[in-house]
C-alpha cells in the first residue's frame, strides 16, 4: 500500500518540542471550522477516537506538520493559508515555509527495517504501567516489544489496512522522563528493528498528534 502524506515545515522557526501541543492548539482552533482532522474533536465537542491524520511535531527543533491520508489533501489546501504561528500569545510571522507531498510504502515485508524515536514513546497506559514497574527487566522487554506491534497493528486498522502475515518488532529502549499535563510521564528513547514498512514522521503510541513516538528509518 502506498500511503499519501505532506510535511510542512517552518525552517526559520525555532520551537522546543514540548511546544507541540502549542502549535497543534493554534492551527487546529484557526482551522477549527475546516476539518475535525485538524484537532480531532467532533462537531458536538467529544473526542475523536481514531489515529490523527494531521500530527503536529517539532524535529530538530523545527515546527513541522504531519498529515496523512485524508490530512494529506487537507494540509496541501491549508498551506498558503499558514502566514502566521502564535504560540503562548507569541506571534510569528512565516516568512518561509515547504510543503512536500510523498507517497509512503506501508506494508509487512520479508526484509527488515530499523527505525529510531524521534521524539519521545509514550508506551504506557495506566494498566500496563503497572505491569511494566512489577517485571524483570526481560520481562519488561517483551512487554514494550509486544506493545510496539500493537501500536503498529492499530496503526495499520486505522488505514484500513489488514494484514495476515506475522509482525516482528525487536527493540532498545531507554526510560525517560517527562512532564505532560504537568504529570511526570514514564516514555522512552530508542529504535527498533521490524519487519514492516513504515512512514517516516508518523507517531506510534499514545499522544501522536501532540508529536510524541515519532519514528524515522536508519
Amino acid at each position: 500500500m502506498n500511503l499519501p502524506q505532506t510535511i510542512i515545515r517552518f525552517p526559520e522557526i525555532q520551537l522546543q518540542t514540548r511546544d507541540a501541543h502549542k502549535l497543534r492548539g493554534y492551527i487546529g482552533k484557526l482551522f477549527k471550522e475546516k476539518s475535525e482532522l485538524l484537532h480531532n474533536h467532533m462537531g458536538n465537542g467529544e473526542l475523536r477516537y481514531a489515529y490523527p491524520q494531521v500530527q503536529y511535531k517539532v524535529l530538530d527543533g523545527t515546527p513541522t506538520l504531519i498529515g496523512i491520508k485524508e490530512g494529506a489533501s487537507l494540509l496541501t489546501e491549508l498551506f498558503l493559508k499558514i502566514r502566521e504561528l502564535n504560540i503562548d500569545g507569541r506571534i510569528i510571522p512565516v516568512h518561509q515555509k515547504n510543503i512536500e507531498g510523498i507517497k509512503r510504502e506501508l506494508g509487512v515485508n520479508e526484509k527488515f527495517y530499523t527505525y529510531n524515536f524521534k521524539t519521545y514513546w509514550m508506551a504506557l497506559n495506566q494498566k500496563n504501567f503497572q505491569r511494566y514497574s512489577d517485571a524483570s527487566s526481560s520481562e519488561a522487554q517483551d512487554l514494550l516489544e509486544r506493545t510496539l506491534v500493537g501500536n503498529i497493528l492499530s496503526f495499520f486498522k486505522s488505514m484500513d489496512l489488514f494484514v495476515e502475515k506475522r509482525i516482528h518488532a525487536t527493540g532498545t529502549f531507554t526510560e525517560k522522563k517527562t512532564k505532560f499535563k504537568n504529570n511526570q510521564m514514564l516514555v522512552f528513547s530508542g529504535s527498533f528493528e521490524t519487519n514492516v514498512a513504515l512512514p517516516d514522521y508518523i507517531g506510534l503510541g499514545k499522544q501522536v498528534a501532540r508529536g510524541f513516538g515519532t519514528i524515522r528509518q536508519i
